[in-house]
């Protein structure tokens, strides 16, 4: 596993453990870090996170991640030793629900063929 990597599941722990213990908001009470990418130089991260829930939740919840980004930010510079403590940007991952949507249209494939009837 390379630096920029092992900073990369670092700051992925780090805000995890920070939004389920320190945020008091609502709105990110199913909110769970799926990726992080930290810019070779470290100055900024992207976080993609998703939500439990439908559209008004996900975007309650990108709204709650961006109203604590600062709070956020300080508690990663604080906890993580880097040369920079990143800009963050919050990004919804849609790639749970995509999955979910594939599997759903296969299943309706499925049961629309004649054999399966």
């Amino acid at each position: 596993m390379g630096r920029i990597e092992k900073i990369n599941q670092r700051v992925k722990e780090e805000v995890s453990r920070i939004i389920q213990l320190e945020v008091k908001d609502p709105r990110l009470e199913f909110v769970t870090v799926t990726q992080v990418e930290v810019t070779r130089d470290l100055q900024h991260a992207r976080i993609f996170f998703s939500v439990l829930g439908d559209e008004k939740k996900a975007q309650d919840a990108e709204h709650g991640l961006n109203s604590a980004r600062g709070f956020i930010r300080r508690l990663i510079g604080q906890r993580i030793r880097m040369r920079y403590t990143p800009e963050i940007e919050f990004t919804l991952d849609r790639s749970l629900q995509y999955g979910i949507d594939i599997e759903n249209a296969i299943e309706r494939l499925k049961n629309d063929f004649p054999g399966n009837r």
